[in-house]
């Protein structure tokens, strides 16, 4: 691993940045979920996990929980679950229907064997030790139990990417400037796989490719932006380079009408 990479990875999984920054609300999570308002096809994502939980009777835990847009769901759809949320970050939980709890995936406050299904939603690359997380969430299943995980792939949204990178060099004086964070990277959809099958013989893979289309820069940019938290890890002036893109985004919008991002992520469903 190199020193960068070495870096990255304790940016993404410091519990510090994480519970005191990241998501000690909901503004920037929320910001991250909108932008696939504007996406075609459009995924009813907790709709789509509701559906895996369909055979499910008995105690379902979504292990980080955020901003609780599944645990929503479910209390909707599924009054008979007896549902709990768990995240690190007690600011997150304050909008989230009960009960949930501080927790850490690595060290799940649960009896072995006692939850009938478990949720880990685009979470899991925020985990120190992944193994050891995807070892707790085995643990705590029933013997039949489903476990489902969701993540990006690390192709998703390459022209964010892009963009950053050629909003950076132009701040910098430079043709292509420093690769922005990836959150997904640590435990992409590419990777998930493997980790999840040192616990689970069953880990079935369901892709949801699509392409966001805006008219406007606001969405673009207040998806970037809601990565401020990790703003020291871009080796680059954080605002002048949003600033930037901004500018970046407007001239290609009024050459082409649109601005197209590319998007594939997915969910995982694992049994035993």
């Amino acid at each position: 691993m190199t020193d960068m990479s070495a870096a990255h990875d304790a940016a993404v999984t410091d519990r510090t940045r994480l519970a005191g920054s990241a998501y000690n609300g909901d503004r920037d999570l929320a910001a991250r979920q909108s932008l696939y308002r504007w996406q075609a096809p459009r995924y009813d994502l907790p709709g789509l996990v509701a559906e895996q939980l369909s055979d499910v009777c008995g105690r379902v835990v979504d292990i980080g929980c955020g901003n609780g847009k599944f645990i929503q769901r479910l209390r909707e759809d599924r009054p008979d679950l007896d549902l709990l949320g768990l995240d690190i970050a007690p600011g997150i939980l304050a909008g989230v229907p009960g009960p949930v709890a501080v927790a850490d995936a690595t060290s799940l406050p649960l009896a072995t064997g006692s939850i009938d299904a478990a949720l880990a939603l685009h979470m899991l690359y925020h985990v120190p030790d992944i193994p050891q997380a995807v070892g707790e969430l085995a643990r705590v299943l029933a013997g039949d139990g489903v476990m489902v995980a969701s993540t990006n792939s690390d192709r998703d949204k390459v022209e964010l990417d892009e963009l950053w990178q050629r909003a950076a060099g132009d701040v910098l004086g430079l043709d292509r400037g420093p690769a922005r964070i990836s959150l997904s990277a640590r435990f992409s959809l590419e990777k998930a796989p493997a980790f999840l099958g040192e616990e689970f013989s069953r880990v079935e893979v369901v892709e949801l490719p699509g392409t966001i289309t805006v008219h406007a820069p606001e969405p673009v940019i207040t998806h970037m932006t809601s990565y401020r938290a990790w703003a020291d890890q871009h080796e680059v002036p954080f605002d002048a380079t949003i600033d930037r893109a901004r500018t970046l985004v407007v001239e290609h919008i009024a050459r082409h009408g649109a601005y197209a991002i590319t998007c594939l992520g997915g969910i995982l469903i694992c049994r035993r």
